[in-house]
């Protein structure tokens, strides 16, 4: 059975001459200590160091009792505690739910995924965190505010033309007009909002120990909108042909969203932030390329590691980009910036609605699937989507990469030659470049 009580520690004495006085929690003979903000002099104290003073008693004796209580509450599941466990247990109790400040919870997920270099996920939970900010024009809201009668409302806030205030790149605040969200906006806003409000249950909460400070799941009731079907056309063979050989000025946002674009489709849906990462050191002529892909790498037990074949006609593109995008660009966000810029303006010249960077490997995966008839399997496999470590079946199987060189090489044999895809001038430019280089 665990003992609560009041004690002083003779050998904790302060140079004041006073004593801290402690609530000592004692299971399985193991004691551990929970400070107070009492201290006591000799003449509060009998012989043997038990508290006399009976004010101080008054006052401790109602914390005393309320552990007592919250020990017995756990009824069997006492058994799983030790006493250091159940010191933290009384002492997170404290915790209420009114006092767990969501804005202060969200930045504090925010700085965690910028330690884990999760900038797409960091920068989605800064975008709840603000609107919160904004919806309820306050620092301090407790977790309690986010009911499902307030996301209703909080919704149709969304949804609604609204003004916000943002820090510039100078720190300086700048008026911004939203036009209000769309399903797809409202449906990714909405779950990472619900992420954020996972992460403080499963940081207050402890089922396993009985230990429940959230008791609300505004989520059970509140369902997020669904994101609307996409009835966006896969690129075709000729859309892939157009975009390669559409002619664009020298050094221009466009023209590298082209090379990019392609070099992405050749290397199996690579991401520009992969790309951005590539060593500038980086072996071309060795014939592969080996990364960890940036978005799961840290989710995943094989660390999202690929190895790629890289085809003839990626060569030239590689070395005209591998050592520029990182003086060109500070970061891969600007880069992606510049991406999208890019993209508009070949869309817009090809008549090609809604042309993303992101549609290359979006091709790439369809014609490998319904052009060239290979499995799902082998085609999540060449997107760097399967963790085979987590498959019981995988565990027996080795890693074969040629499975994804065959698929590769079957998709890029649906284009004739590389000068059907546009590039001769960037054949002379790679024969060019070994030649200065050799």
């Amino acid at each position: 059975m665990a003992t609560v009580r009041e004690v002083v520690l003779p050998h904790t004495q302060k140079k004041d001459g006073t004593w801290n006085v402690k609530i000592r929690v004692s299971f399985k003979r193991r004691s551990s200590y929970i400070d107070t903000q009492h201290y006591i002099g000799q003449k509060q104290l009998r012989k043997d160091f038990t508290i006399k003073d009976e004010f101080i008693l008054t006052i401790l004796n109602p914390v005393v009792d309320s552990f007592r209580k919250r020990i017995s509450e756990l009824g069997e599941s006492l058994e799983l505690y030790t006493s250091k466990s159940l010191v933290a247990y009384l002492t997170m109790c404290e915790e209420t739910a009114e006092t767990i400040n969501i804005i202060a919870f969200g930045e504090e997920q925010i700085r965690l995924l910028d330690q884990q270099k999760r900038i797409g996920s960091r920068n989605d939970m800064k975008k709840v965190v603000n609107s919160l900010r904004d919806y309820f024009k306050a620092e301090f809201i407790p977790i309690t505010e986010i009911r499902s009668k307030m996301l209703e409302n909080y919704e149709r806030y969304l949804r609604s033309e609204r003004t916000m205030f943002r820090p510039d790149q100078f720190g300086n605040l700048v008026e911004r007009r939203s036009k209000g969200l769309t399903d797809v906006g409202l449906h990714n806003h909405m779950r990472d909002l619900r992420i954020l409000f996972n992460a403080a249950v499963k940081k207050f909460n402890d089922p396993e120990l009985g230990v429940t400070v959230i008791k609300h799941y505004p989520f059970e009731k509140y369902k997020i909108v669904s994101p609307p079907d996409t009835n966006k056309r896969k690129l075709s063979i000729e859309d892939i042909e157009r975009i390669s050989k559409i002619e664009l000025p020298a050094n221009s946002r466009a023209e590298m969203a082209r090379d990019l674009f392609m070099l992405s489709f050749y290397l199996c849906g690579m991401n520009p932030v992969d790309l951005y990462r590539l060593p500038e050191e980086m072996d071309i002529e060795d014939g592969r390329l080996e990364y960890n892909r940036s978005k799961t790498k840290d989710r995943r037990k094989d660390k999202a590691f690929m190895s790629l074949s890289i085809p003839d006609v990626a060569k030239p593109l590689l070395i005209k980009y591998i050592r520029t995008l990182k003086t060109r660009y500070a970061s891969h966000e600007n880069l992606d910036s510049a991406l999208s810029f890019g993209m508009r303006k070949i869309g817009a010249a090809l008549e090609i609605k809604k042309l993303q960077f992101y549609d290359a490997r979006h091709a790439f995966a369809d014609l490998a699937r319904n052009k060239c008839g290979f499995q799902k399997d082998d085609v999540a496999m060449a997107l760097n989507h399967k963790d085979s470590s987590n498959s019981v079946t995988d565990v027996y199987l080795s890693k074969d990469w040629t499975i994804v060189d065959r698929l590769q090489k079957s998709v890029l044999s649906l284009f004739d030659t590389p000068a059907k895809l546009g590039f001769c001038n960037l054949t002379t430019f790679y024969i060019s470049s070994k030649s200065c280089t050799s």
